[in-house]
């Protein structure tokens, strides 16, 4: 399989860290840059033609349910955990939507888990 590519959509204008923890495990990241960048995932995904996707607000929802609706991606969304998110790929997500967790490990758990699932 080619590189995972992946794009990261925070209300806040974060998600560098996540970003970091993917590329460490190997993705092509895109990190939107600027606030409300959560609402903008389905659109840079579709750009981009991206494997994944991830969006972080509040709610954990905002972006993750817009991109599913504009452009049909299988979102699942309100997620607080690593594990919440990986139990997602495993199921077939492929647009995350978190509450605020800029972390490293998330990025790496997550793109390991979708190289296990996609390549064997």
């Amino acid at each position: 399989m080619t590189t995972v590519k992946l794009v990261i959509g925070d209300r806040l204008g974060k998600g560098q860290k996540v970003g970091a923890g993917a590329e460490a495990a190997g993705a092509e990241v895109t990190v939107i840059a600027g606030v409300a960048a959560d609402m903008k995932l389905g659109d840079v995904m579709k750009e981009q033609n991206a494997d994944l996707g991830i969006s972080f607000c509040g709610s954990g929802g905002a972006g993750a349910i817009t991109a599913q609706t504009k452009y049909g991606y299988k979102a699942r969304y309100g997620m607080r955990s690593i594990e919440e998110g990986v139990t997602a790929i495993n199921e077939g997500y492929n647009v995350l939507g978190f509450g605020f967790m800029d972390k490293e490990e998330l990025g790496q758990k997550l793109i390991e888990a979708y190289k296990a699932k996609y390549n064997g």
